[in-house]
């Protein structure tokens, strides 16, 4: 089988061009994760690669298959120069090592959560997983592999965080946008939920 990782760096680099940083981080026990970073105006990109390495595993399974199963990276969009966003670098790795780490299977709809301000001074602990396939489509592998999912995420406030665990995912996403959310506003405060 050939090495995915190559073929997502060049997915994202025609889908977001070149990235002007890249860092990684190397959990015990787990492949490298590497952040790469985009600027595209006022907005900034922060994507994974690492995390598609090994499909994800279904934590029930008693043996994990080391081809097939949901490959996925993450990509986090946010406004530039309102907040030290770069300190989201490690905060996103923890997320990418979390199926190899937990057995877990990152899909949309999911929350994912670091115990911790995403980057200094943030409202948010934890994010939403959206839909793929808008910013930077699916990347298709061979045969019986599975695509890499590239997936939005979505940071929310503690507040949404609980009210999404109530009403569920496409409620919160339906709240954002009837009220104009800025949902690429790092510093934003919580969406009215009453």
């Amino acid at each position: 089988m050939a090495d995915v990782l190559p073929l997502v760096e060049a997915r994202l680099v025609t889908a977001l061009g070149e990235p002007d940083a890249r860092a990684a981080v190397t959990f015990l026990g787990t492949d490298r994760v590497e952040v790469l970073r985009f600027q595209e105006g006022d907005i900034v990109r922060y994507a994974t690669l690492g995390m598609s390495a090994q499909p994800m595993a279904d934590p029930t399974a008693v043996i994990a298959d080391p081809v097939a199963g949901p490959r996925a990276e993450l990509v986090l969009s946010v406004r530039s120069g309102l907040a030290d966003t770069d300190k989201v670098l490690r905060p996103l790795a923890v997320l990418a090592a979390s199926p190899q780490v937990e057995g877990v299977v990152v899909a949309p709809g999911a929350s994912l959560d670091v115990g911790e301000p995403l980057w200094p001074g943030a409202p948010f602990t934890s994010v939403l997983v959206a839909e793929p396939g808008g910013l930077v489509e699916d990347l298709e592998l061979d045969e019986p592999m599975e695509p890499v999912r590239f997936l939005p995420l979505l940071p929310m406030t503690p507040n949404e965080a609980a009210w999404k665990r109530v009403h569920g995912a496409q409620e919160l996403q339906e709240r954002w946008l009837t009220r104009g959310t800025d949902l690429r506003h790092p510093t934003r405060t919580s969406v009215a939920l009453d």
